[in-house]
């Protein structure tokens, strides 16, 4: 079987393909190529992934192509991973937003927006491309804002869209580590959107034992929210009012002040951090002949590559830097990232049994809240009977209001993509909770337009 990578240049390819190496044989895959309009990265990152699997002595084929055609023909699964804009692009809804005073992170609010609306279009061309060349793929979607875009995709008619964030499956590996269990005794239940859900039900298996239900002892317990790395950030105060254990990304809702005000006062916005060692890293690596001395290559590599993690949300919550392990001799992480749920689900798909797993996908009545054909982020079981997402009642009327909301703000941005429509741009990002008034949207559309021109929806003012 064939995997295609679109964006394929991206730094986190080379993880994925260490973590396909381990699955490869069982999930019956034998080829992946790569695609990037940025060739000298898709070369680079290409060589590295090949080095990767003669490491290891895998036996997957890895290339990479300059003709997306080629890459995508006869792909079995395909992964869309595009930053369109590059690093830069992020680092211009970031400021611009915090100019107006706003949140710009780049998969909720305004940074989210004009990152979405950047991006649709141009998923958009490949899905024709795909319909055309591997009609029977499977699409995973990691291109952020994940939800949203994969909720255009589907309102596009493309119903063999998945999107898959790693943002659940961390949260719940980082728990079963902290209780010191095996992880598949864990059973993590999510509701909601992409980067606005909730776990609402914690159970733990014990060999011999009934399955124990341990969601309220968790959120008691002061030790476990501080010793969560996704959940410290959060006064557990909120945790306790709510009655549900937040993703990390509810943090720009319920303390929305103080994550601006740490972005503000940061030397160094996220987005330039994450420009500034992704440049230093391929400068580096452009200095070194991969194919004679693959292994400073790679190195060089995982070097940035810590660089990069080891600041995560530490900009937004005011946090300190996590130790660096030192260079050199850094191993290749083992957590499976995005590379992880998406194989998941390729082997769920192929079992009898089926597992459980976090997936933005088509509703189907499972949020009441929700229309059918709304993608939500829930909690599926994954067979050879297809994907079946947990169905939900009682949801609290918070989060129900916040889903609702949000949903309505990515239903209008779609439509204002398809009908290039500035006043629907403006009626949806007036909605957003995290934006929140008509004329700072126009303000706000007003400045991305002038840095973006026409691909904001509405064309550039004149």
């Amino acid at each position: 079987m064939k995997i295609c990578i679109l964006g394929g240049g991206g730094v986190r390819t080379v993880i994925f393909i260490n973590g396909l190496l381990k699955r490869a044989g069982k999930l019956h895959i034998d080829e992946v190529v790569l695609y990037d309009t940025d060739q000298p990265k898709l070369e680079i990152i290409g060589k590295l992934c090949q080095y990767v699997v003669r490491r290891k002595h895998g036996e997957i084929r890895v290339s990479y192509v300059n003709d997306p055609v080629e890459a995508i023909r006869g792909a079995d699964y395909i992964v869309t991973t595009l930053r369109v804009g590059g690093d830069h692009a992020r680092v211009v809804d970031e400021s611009i937003a915090l100019r107006r005073g706003v949140i710009g992170q780049e998969t909720t609010g305004v940074g989210g927006f004009s990152m979405a609306v950047r991006t649709i279009p141009v998923l958009l061309d490949y899905m024709e491309l795909i319909q055309k060349y591997a009609p029977a793929s499977i699409v995973f979607n990691f291109t952020n804002p994940s939800g949203l875009v994969t909720q255009a995709l589907h309102s596009a008619g493309y119903d063999r869209v998945i999107g898959i964030c790693d943002a659940p499956s961390s949260m719940k590996f980082r728990m079963a580590k902290y209780l010191n269990v095996p992880e598949d005794d864990l059973y993590v239940e999510f509701f909601g959107l992409n980067h606005l859900s909730w776990i609402r039900k914690v159970e733990l298996s014990r060999a011999g034992e009934e399955r124990e239900e341990i969601s309220r002892k968790l959120l008691m317990d002061d030790n476990f929210l501080k010793g969560i790395q996704e959940l410290e950030v959060f006064d557990p105060a909120v945790i306790r009012e709510t009655g549900l254990l937040p993703n990390e990304y509810l943090f720009y809702y319920y303390h929305r002040e103080r994550a601006l005000e740490n972005m503000l006062h940061a030397p160094k916005l996220r987005g330039e951090t994450i420009e500034d060692v992704n440049r230093k890293m391929f400068q580096e690596l452009e200095s070194i002949d991969i194919e004679k001395d693959p292994e400073t290559a790679l190195q060089a590599f995982l070097w940035g590559m810590q660089l990069r993690e080891n600041s995560y949300m530490t900009v937004e919550s005011g946090g300190s830097t996590r130790p660096l392990a030192s260079r050199g001799t850094l191993p290749i992480p083992e957590g499976m990232g995005y590379a992880g749920v998406m194989l998941d689900c390729i082997e769920g798909l192929q079992s009898e049994q089926g597992r459980y797993l976090v997936l933005s996908v088509r509703n189907g009545g499972s949020l009441s809240c929700l229309q059918d054909d709304d993608v939500a982020e829930l909690t599926c079981n994954v067979s050879k009977k297809g994907i079946v997402p947990v169905r939900q009642t009682d949801i609290p009327e918070i989060c129900e209001t916040y889903i609702r909301l949000v949903k309505r703000y990515e239903r209008l941005t779609v439509e204002a993509v398809r009908e290039n429509s500035a006043e629907l741009a403006r009626n949806a990002l007036a909605l957003h909770p995290l934006v929140n008034s008509w004329s700072l949207a126009g303000q706000l559309l007003y400045d991305y337009r002038e840095a973006y021109g026409e691909v904001i929806p509405g064309g550039k003012r004149s």
